[in-house]
């Protein structure tokens, strides 16, 4: 009878984020629900008129400072 546990003997998965999946923009425009999704709300009408606000106070770059 073995008493090792079964997840103790398995490789650890590589939980490394590709650097492709890290960058914030393709070189597209920033959509007001680009901008709602990555701040981690959901879709209302209310986050979109937020989201339209800011990025026409801060452009693209709205959403630079939302992600890393």
């Amino acid at each position: 009878m073995s008493t090792s546990q079964p997840d103790a003997s398995r490789q650890p998965e590589d939980r490394t984020t590709p650097d492709s999946l890290l960058h914030a923009r393709t070189g597209t425009d920033v959509s007001p629900e680009d901008l709602v999704l990555a701040s981690g709300k959901d879709l209302t009408p209310h986050n979109l008129d937020w989201a339209k606000r800011k990025l026409a106070e801060e452009g693209p770059a709205a959403l630079d400072k939302m992600l890393p």
